[in-house]
C-alpha cells in the first residue's frame, strides 16, 4: 500500500523525517524533492568497479546549466529524508521525463531505516539546461509487512552530500 499524502504529513515527525519541509511540494500520494546546486560527474570515460572513480565537482549556477546527452551526472536532493516503518521509493516526475531526463538509471528503491539525501543519477536524452532547487523528483513510502531490520549499512547512511558509486568497497572484503 502506499501512503496518501496527508497520511506522509500525518507521519512526519514520528515515522517519516523530510527536512526542510514544505507543505507546497506535498502531493496526493507523493512529496516533491529538489534539486541541489551541486552535480559530480566522474573524471574518466571508463569506469571500474573495483576502483574508488575521480569525481569532480560543478555547480548549477542560478541561470542554469546545460546538461549533456551521454553523460552521467550525479547530483542530490535538497531535502534529507529519513523512514522508520516504510519503504521509500523515488521517481521522476512527469514533467521532468517529458523532457528527456532520468532521475535515477537504476536506484529508486530505499530501503527502511534509511537517512540521508538522495543521490540522482541524472541522465538526459538531449541537450537539457537545468536549474537548481527545481522540484524534480518525488518521494513515496510503501507500507511492508513483516518482521524487518531497518537499513544500517555505512556506505551511504547518513551522508553528507552526494555520494558516487561505493561499490569498490565490496571488493575489498
Amino acid at each position: 500500500m502506499i501512503l496518501s499524502g496527508k497520511e506522509i504529513q500525518k507521519q512526519l515527525g514520528e515515522t517519516i523525517f523530510i527536512e526542510p519541509f514544505n507543505e507546497k511540494q506535498l502531493n496526493p500520494n507523493s512529496y516533491n524533492l529538489k534539486l541541489h546546486n551541486e552535480l559530480l560527474v566522474y573524471k574518466d570515460q571508463t569506469l571500474d568497479m573495483k576502483k574508488n572513480n575521480e569525481t569532480e565537482k560543478l555547480i548549477i549556477p542560478e541561470e542554469g546549466l546545460l546538461l549533456e546527452p551521454n553523460k552521467l551526472y550525479l547530483g542530490r536532493t535538497v531535502e534529507f529524508t529519513k523512514t522508520e516503518k516504510y519503504v521509500p521509493m523515488l521517481e521522476g516526475r512527469s514533467s521532468i521525463g517529458r523532457l528527456g531526463m532520468f532521475i535515477h538509471v537504476t536506484a529508486g528503491f530505499g530501503d527502511v531505516g534509511f537517512a540521508g539525501f538522495w543521490t540522482l543519477e541524472i541522465f538526459v536524452i538531449q541537450p537539457l539546461v537545468i536549474y537548481p532547487n527545481v522540484e524534480i523528483c518525488q518521494i513515496y513510502y510503501h507500507s511492508l509487512e513483516g518482521n524487518y531490520e531497518p537499513y544500517k549499512s555505512g556506505k551511504y547512511q547518513n551522508n553528507e552530500g552526494i555520494q558516487p558509486s561505493l561499490l569498490y568497497k565490496d571488493f575489498e572484503q
